[in-house]
């Protein structure tokens, strides 16, 4: 039978309440959401924190709303919320496409958004998929509050720009005319882990050119899970299918997959340019009009 190590438990009030908590404990203490990432880690004592910090009471941490021209998502916010938001699937249809293969409905009902991206897992869906929209996370300490872009905020598997002391407390993702956005996955099995994945993020100009794309891979090796070679290449560019598919090219030239039990390197690089393409056509359909 599989137990975590001995730890002490407290329950956060508020968000200043979670940071005294953490101030208290260091790097010692690890923050409960979900958990399901995190307790099965401490089951297998592949993490054994002295003490876990429970966020789950507090409200502020929770909603979706728009402010301005963003779209901020609370890092509490369930996945279940994320796929049920009419708002999140009017603005960003591959926040939708994502939520609906990660994991399975129980998971989705308890895992929250912010639990994910700190995670940094390198098969992580919405990781990808806000590195593509361009989102921003805003990290609170005891000394205030500061933004990190998605695409800086994950250091390496595993490990995010949050300090031991702080907490992730909000995503916020631009809100921008002409575009549109898709994410597109293999996996083994319904809900698991991806083998490759991709999610394309488009913006079109009145003559139908890309004026912006956005694209972010999960658990092909891509660098903060971003491809910004492919990005670069597509800016400018009319949205046909020579341009998308050379994207994927491009994207899958500058990722560093690793053999597993998910398949050998050279799958995994193929995949990640056939589903940058196909994410690509998807966006740019969808931005189009061509595709609800």
């Amino acid at each position: 039978m599989q137990v975590p190590a001995h730890f002490g438990y407290d329950r956060a009030t508020s968000i200043d309440h979670a940071l005294r908590l953490l101030a208290r404990h260091g790097d010692q203490a690890r923050v409960i959401a979900g958990g399901h990432s995190l307790i099965p880690m401490m089951k297998l004592r592949l993490a054994e924190p002295e003490a876990l910090i429970d966020i789950n009471g507090i409200d502020e941490l929770r909603g979706i709303t728009v402010s301005g021209d963003e779209l901020l998502i609370g890092a509490l916010t369930r996945h279940a919320d994320l796929l049920s938001s009419a708002v999140v699937g009017e603005h960003f249809p591959v926040l939708h496409d994502a939520e609906r293969v990660i994991a399975d409905p129980v998971v989705r009902n308890f895992g929250t958004v912010g639990g994910s991206l700190c995670q940094a897992d390198p098969s992580e869906d919405l990781s990808a998929a806000f590195v593509a929209l361009g989102a921003t996370g805003v990290i609170r300490g005891a000394a205030g509050s500061r933004t990190v872009p998605l695409r800086e905020f994950h250091l390496g598997p595993y490990e995010t720009a949050v300090a031991p002391d702080e907490l992730l407390v909000e995503v916020r993702v631009p809100i921008r005319p002409g575009g549109s956005s898709a994410y597109t996955k293999v996996e083994r099995r319904a809900g698991d882990w991806a083998v490759a994945a991709a999610g394309a993020a488009v913006w079109l100009g009145p003559d139908g050119a890309i004026t912006d794309a956005g694209i972010g891979l999960a658990a092909v090796g891509a660098e903060h899970f971003t491809a910004p070679e492919a990005e670069e290449f597509l800016r400018g560019r009319a949205g046909d299918d020579a341009a998308l598919v050379e994207a994927g090219k491009i994207a899958a030239q500058h990722c560093d997959p690793q053999a597993d039990q998910r398949g050998p390197a050279d799958y995994k690089r193929h995949l990640a340019g056939e589903l940058t393409t196909r994410a690509l056509r998807r966006a740019v359909a969808r931005a189009s009009g061509q595709e609800a």
